[in-house]
């Protein structure tokens, strides 16, 4: 007989690996910030082990953490999967897609009702920071980042991106910012740019571009993921060189304010997928969608 901990803190956990959030995890299963954390903390005492370091924050996964979780992710993500299929036999299954954990929880995720309702389409959200193999196994499409189509399969632009300098309006009353200058003079926020090969936007390339000659201060906290740092941003501890796109909900939302009109080039936004696969026509849909809801107000 199988000896399993609680299904709920055993869901609790996996969500809240997959986000590295407390908060999300808990929306995403219609729980509180609170319970999510009294679930873990219930495995964790089961377990007799630590799950996650919680201070310095953000949470990331402890060593048995990061053991634990792709288990149960897979494990999930299979029975989902199978129930699906035995419930709706005759469903087509979902239009599966690969994506980057920033541009799921940042963009993606809070327009997938409207996705639905205007564009008739159910995706399947796979995040992961690691490009996805399309040549074969479950995943239709990938949302990729980069300056031009690659040399295989096909490709349709979605939006361009800049790299814009954003902090919370609550630190501009005690900082306010006149002229680009005073941008260095807050608190610096940085993060590990996961764009490829090319040299990654930084404090420095933005001073250049704003014709600044002042020497830039150091990094006051650097972070792993962009998302990260982008809250770290809305919580007043500094100002972000952040995509325009990944934050456009956070600005319209008021959390987040633009400090200057100078910018860094980023890349576009791409939908891909093989050449021949049989769902084009449907991917061609979420690309449409996509560039036409771009612009569109959405709930943060």
């Amino acid at each position: 007989m199988r000896r399993l901990p609680p299904l709920h803190a055993l869901r609790a956990f996996e969500a809240a690996a997959r986000h590295l959030h407390f908060a999300r995890a808990a929306a995403e299963l219609h729980l509180t910030p609170t319970a999510i954390s009294h679930q873990i903390r219930l495995l964790e005492e089961i377990l007799g082990v630590k799950l996650f370091h919680r201070y310095p924050r953000p949470i990331r996964l402890s060593a048995e953490g990061a053991a634990l979780y792709p288990v149960l992710r897979e494990g999930f993500d299979r029975m989902a999967d199978v129930i699906a299929a035995l419930s709706e036999p005759d469903a087509r299954r979902p239009l599966t897609v690969s994506v980057t954990v920033a541009f799921a929880s940042l963009w993606l995720m809070r327009r997938l009702p409207a996705l639905r309702n205007e564009a008739g389409l159910n995706l399947k959200v796979e995040a992961d920071n690691q490009p996805v193999d399309l040549s074969g196994g479950d995943v239709d499409f990938a949302v990729r980042y980069a300056r031009q189509p690659g040399p295989e399969g096909h490709w349709r632009a979605l939006f361009e991106d800049r790299l814009v300098p954003l902090c919370a309006p609550d630190l501009l009353c005690r900082h306010p910012v006149v002229r680009d200058a005073d941008v260095l003079g807050l608190p610096l926020i940085a993060y590990r740019w996961s764009g490829g090969a090319e040299a990654a936007p930084s404090w420095h390339g933005w001073s250049r571009a704003a014709g600044l000659s002042q020497d830039v201060p150091e990094v006051s906290q650097h972070f792993s993921e962009e998302i990260h740092a982008i809250d770290s941003a809305i919580a007043g501890q500094g100002v972000v060189l952040a995509s325009s796109v990944l934050a456009a909900a956070s600005v319209a939302a008021g959390q987040l304010k633009p400090l200057s009109t100078t910018s860094l080039p980023g890349r576009s936004f791409w939908a891909v997928a093989r050449n021949d696969h049989p769902r084009l026509e449907e991917v061609e849909r979420f690309a449409a969608w996509a560039r036409d809801s771009a612009g569109a107000p959405v709930a943060p």
